[in-house]
């Protein structure tokens, strides 16, 4: 990985630069930069735990504003288009030369940086005055958003660098790869790490204070980790922790009036379901607010900034699936259609009703999720690829999902009530029949229509066949079979388009920049030594 000093100290003053002096309803006030010294900085408790802020923000824009989503949801077969920048990640020729592939990359390892300035400086800056639980907390904060950065890199790329200190390789950038099952294995010890360490909590209503992770939230993504590595027994136990722990709630199940798509409205920012979100300053300097609207909006009407443009459209095959089951709330959430009206867009303006022509990519549709509408829709906040919603890593109603497949084990189907209840939560909070059965691919189904945009359903299919599997006969059947094609101007006719990827491209090549600075990452990993 190539850190630079200057970049490197760049970053450790963003790590520290960040408090919340003045105004207290923002998540991100800050003093000036040139004020601080690492010497002076963590002083007061205050001080400490807004250490860690720039943990949720900055570092991650250039995965959030396109590599993520270009990465998962168009090759999972959630979205297509004609964009040249990243339209290879919908017909698998990604090369090492993708700009929004280096991005992804170069923000990830952005955030390993961020973590690894604030886990080795922070405990010899702090005075004895403050409080070690304090400390304690804001080092777990950083271990476990270094294990969520490395959980991704992981999955995108496979073997990669176990980085503890970053500034060990800023003169020279060259360093092994380790194999996956040592990266999982770093990644288990820093949510143990952030476990043990973080607050616990129990949340309720939306608040600022929620944008920081918990105990709850590394429990969470543990539940997450090992259900990857088909450890049911492991995921089932984590998973019923968080559920037993009372800290998360599905949101808006039991209150009347709130809907599934409530959850992605900037005022809801940081509710109960929230278990890991990145925080955004919507209005503010570019690469500090949430540019997916910018990207998914079919319109500027719809934005009231100048953008809105329809990058991506919800490929045929997902609108299909969502229509096997009528009178999912998680559709028009999700996905927009011709006449879908949505009186919180546009809403001084009577609301937006999505016009007959509607066609982002040519698929008849627009994206709906994560598109929040005009500054005035949003209390004043918001500008042009500057939104100010979060964006979700982890949601409550997964840990639900995560417990069912756990208790499944891999078996064909279970009727077990551990397994169904729920299962079928999820399904009773948008308006569906509970099942009385289901097998994998009913979770498989489940997780992709529940979590679709959110960046997850391609390292589903990545996983069907095992943990770190060479082969994937499950995925690519699946994936074979996917619609990615257009409908015709009438939409009488679709324009078919089927793609199989063969085994290695479950997997993404290096950068090329990055391998030319480091041969080292194209040679065989070398096991990590831990300390």
């Amino acid at each position: 990985m190539n850190v630079p000093t200057n970049k490197y100290l760049l970053v450790l003053l963003t790590a520290v630069g960040v408090t919340v002096s003045g105004c207290k309803d923002s998540f991100f006030n800050r003093p000036p930069e040139d004020a601080l010294t690492l010497d002076s900085y963590y002083q007061t408790p205050e001080q400490v735990k807004a250490s860690t802020n720039a943990l949720y923000n900055v570092p991650w824009f250039d995965f959030n504003n396109k590599a993520f989503w270009a990465i998962t949801e168009l090759s999972g077969g959630n979205a297509r288009t004609y964009s040249g920048d990243v339209i290879n990640f919908g017909n698998f020729s990604v090369t090492a030369d993708n700009n929004e592939l280096t991005n992804g990359w170069k923000s990830l390892f952005s955030v390993v940086a961020q973590s690894n300035a604030i886990i080795n400086n922070l405990p010899a800056k702090v005075p004895a005055t403050v409080d070690r639980a304090v400390v304690n907390n804001a080092l777990g904060e950083a271990h476990l958003m270094r294990a969520v950065a490395y959980f991704y890199l992981v999955r995108l790329w496979g073997n990669v660098p176990i980085i503890e200190n970053t500034l060990d390789y800023v003169y020279s950038p060259k360093i092994n790869t380790n194999p996956v099952t040592d990266v999982y294995k770093f990644i288990i010890r820093d949510l143990e790490f952030a476990e043990a360490n973080c607050t616990k909590k129990i949340r309720s209503g939306t608040s600022v204070e929620n944008g920081h992770v918990s105990s709850g939230s590394a429990s969470a993504m543990l539940a997450k980790v090992y259900l990857y590595m088909q450890n049911y027994a492991q995921a089932r136990t984590y998973a019923e922790k968080v559920i037993n722990s009372g800290e998360f709630k599905l949101y808006g199940a039991q209150v009347p009036g709130r809907t599934f798509a409530d959850l992605f409205r900037t005022a809801n920012n940081n509710n109960e379901e929230s278990i890991i979100a990145l925080q955004w300053v919507g209005g503010g300097q570019y690469g500090r607010g949430n540019s997916m609207q910018a990207s998914f909006a079919i319109s500027s009407q719809i934005t009231g900034t100048g953008d809105g443009y329809g990058v991506i459209g919800p490929t045929l095959d997902l609108q299909a699936d969502y229509a096997k089951e009528p009178g999912d709330a998680r559709r028009k959430a999700t996905i927009m259609l011709a006449g879908d009206v949505y009186p919180e867009l546009n809403s001084a303006g009577g609301g937006y009703t999505v016009p007959a022509d509607v066609n982002a990519q040519n698929t008849k549709a627009g994206i709906r999720k994560y598109v929040v509408g005009t500054r005035a829709d949003n209390g004043g906040l918001g500008a042009a690829q500057s939104a100010g919603n979060n964006t979700y890593i982890m949601r409550y109603s997964e840990v639900l999902l995560i417990e069912a497949e756990a208790v499944l084990a891999g078996a064909a189907s279970t009727s077990a009530p551990a397994a169904l209840t729920p299962f079928n939560l999820v399904r009773s909070r948008v308006g569906l029949a509970p099942k009385a059965t289901i097998t994998q691919a009913d979770i498989l189904r489940e997780r992709r229509l529940e979590l679709a945009i959110e960046g997850d359903y391609w390292f589903d299919l990545g996983r069907l066949d095992g943990f770190n599997a060479t082969t994937h006969p499950k995925a690519i059947a699946i994936i074979g079979q996917q619609e990615r094609g257009t409908y015709s101007n009438d939409k009488t006719q679709v324009y078919s388009e089927h793609y199989t990827p063969t085994n290695d491209r479950f997997l993404f090549p290096y950068p090329s920049t990055e391998t030319a600075i480091n041969p080292l990452l194209s040679q065989t990993p070398v096991p990590y030594t831990f300390k």
